[in-house]
């Protein structure tokens, strides 16, 4: 009599992140009127989605970012267009999270910002991925 090993599950498979789906182009700005006089602007929106390229489920988060304009504000109803170019995307959160922080930068030119994507929790595990770019210093809170 022979015995027999179960088979190994499947791995699932990997999705590809199609950079060209993430539209950074759609990001607007205006100018800010107050040179010389920091403001920290806080922006915080629970309608973030993207997909888990290990198991192609939707993962959903809160974006929250705050930073000190140098001469241009971000245009928040092309912040919510600019999140849904993220929908379909199979993307880990940490990578994300910095590629949200690079593009916003990039179309705002701060003095500083910085960024933090809570996911909401599945498997009973909770993430929260941090980054900034500029120095913080004196816009604590």
């Amino acid at each position: 009599m022979t015995t027999r090993r179960p088979p190994e599950p499947a791995k699932p498979k990997l999705l590809v992140l199609d950079e060209s789906t993430i539209d950074a182009s759609c990001l607007e700005t205006f100018p800010y009127e107050h040179r010389g006089k920091d403001v920290v602007v806080e922006i915080d929106t629970d309608e973030f989605t993207a997909v888990c390229p290990w198991s192609g489920l939707p993962d959903f988060g809160r974006v929250t970012i705050r930073y000190v304009p140098r001469t241009r504000i971000l245009e928040l109803r092309s912040f919510k267009f600019y999140l849904l170019t993220y929908r379909n995307v199979g993307i880990y959160q940490e990578h994300a999270a910095r590629r949200l922080l690079d593009d916003l930068v990039r179309a705002t030119r701060p003095k500083w910002m910085e960024l933090a994507l809570d996911y909401k929790v599945r498997g009973g595990v909770h993430t929260v991925c941090r980054a900034a770019s500029g120095r913080k210093a004196q816009f604590d809170r």
